[in-house]
């Protein structure tokens, strides 16, 4: 006789479809973000393009891996009417996730380490969410885990699956709407990308874009000092752990399961103080307010331009504003707190800026590839 165990859900499944519809209208409402011209002396010949991310509707470039999240939980099965979503992050994650709990009208709870801004802590709150906060940050993922298990929630577990939940060959993904957007400039296809690795999603997915679709973009993942991914990625180590950074939303004190080091040409190891430095720079030149993860990723632009002038090279070259700088105004916005952390960043600050007239970076400031 056969058996048959019939899971047919039809009310579920309706749900699901409804909580589908809303989050790709989000998506159908939002025009695509920005794509700036920074301005560089025309006579270098090289174009840079700065992706603002921050004008997502919760203000940064995790809005589209939270939507890329949420889709896969639901089309796995894995949400349902009434689920309890738990997410373990430094902070902006955090937020725009919380947006589309409150969207599709599920409750939200944050784990994240205590020394996350205030700033973010109170966008999560504003969107419904709740901040359960830990002291050591690498108890996030086993707390996140046990919250989950004890309200029979669901941990989205943006460090293992944020290299998966995108569509990597398209479908308006990040690398595929910043091609597009260069189609009609001088130099289309950039000779670099870079980008900061927090899940490593973002790297992960503009890589494989690049090969997918025969670019030769080479890619460049910058990374904090305190974080493991540096280190994971010149020793072929994906075990490392370290401290982590004090760079909000980019560097870990471990290598995640969604890092992919295969797709990354290079990485940059950037001191704080550089970050801030560079954060301070960008807003100085552009007049855009930009976080500390943008100086980061500016500081190795910075360094990859001079070796292209060096070279002799003509091209373009793209990074991302990931967030703007009012999540940051208690920390890398304020002197006082890089006073207490020891943080100088006046002589970066300086080199930046002869950077932007010369060309040139000392080498004390660049160290070059090694």
């Amino acid at each position: 006789m056969s058996r048959i165990v019939d899971r047919c859900d039809p009310g579920g499944r309706a749900w699901i479809s409804e909580a589908i519809r809303k989050v790709e209208a989000d998506a159908n409402r939002s025009a695509d973000t920005h794509l700036h011209v920074f301005p560089l002396p025309p006579e270098w010949g090289i174009d840079l393009y700065l992706k603002d991310e921050s004008v997502h509707p919760t203000g940064s470039l995790k809005h589209r891996l939270a939507r890329s999240l949420f889709l896969y939980g639901l089309a796995n099965g894995w949400i349902h009417a009434g689920t309890t979503i738990i997410e373990a992050s430094s902070g902006s994650t955090a937020v725009s996730e919380a947006y589309f709990a409150r969207l599709i009208g599920l409750p939200f709870i944050a784990v994240m380490p205590a020394t996350t801004s205030p700033e973010k802590i109170e966008l999560i709150e504003f969107y419904g969410g709740r901040c359960h906060l830990v002291d050591d940050p690498s108890s996030i993922y086993d707390e996140s885990r046990r919250l989950a298990q004890e309200c029979d929630g669901h941990f989205m577990d943006q460090f293992t699956y944020a290299e998966r939940a995108t569509d990597w060959r398209g479908n308006n993904n990040i690398a595929e709407s910043i091609f597009e957007q260069l189609s009609l400039e001088r130099f289309p296809e950039p000779s670099w990308i870079v980008v900061g690795a927090g899940t490593g999603g973002t790297s992960a997915t503009i890589g494989r874009y690049a090969r997918y679709r025969r670019f030769q973009t080479r890619v460049a993942v910058v990374d904090p000092e305190g974080s493991a991914f540096f280190g994971g990625f010149a020793d072929d180590d994906r075990f490392r752990t370290a401290p982590g950074s004090r760079i909000e939303g980019i560097g870990r004190p471990r290598v995640e399961p969604s890092f992919l080091p295969t797709v990354i040409d290079r990485m940059i190891q950037v001191p704080d103080a550089a970050s801030i430095a560079a954060m301070r720079w960008t807003s100085e030149v552009t007049g855009r307010s930009v976080g500390g993860s943008t100086g980061t990723n500016m500081w190795g632009v910075a360094g990859l331009i001079a070796e292209m002038l060096a070279r002799g090279e003509r091209g373009s070259v793209v990074t991302l504003i990931c967030d703007g700088a009012e999540r940051y105004a208690h920390t890398y916005g304020s002197d006082a707190w890089l006073a207490e952390k020891g943080l100088v960043v006046g002589p970066y600050l300086e080199s930046l800026r002869a950077f932007h007239k010369t060309g040139e970076m000392p080498l004390e400031a660049w160290g070059g590839p090694g």
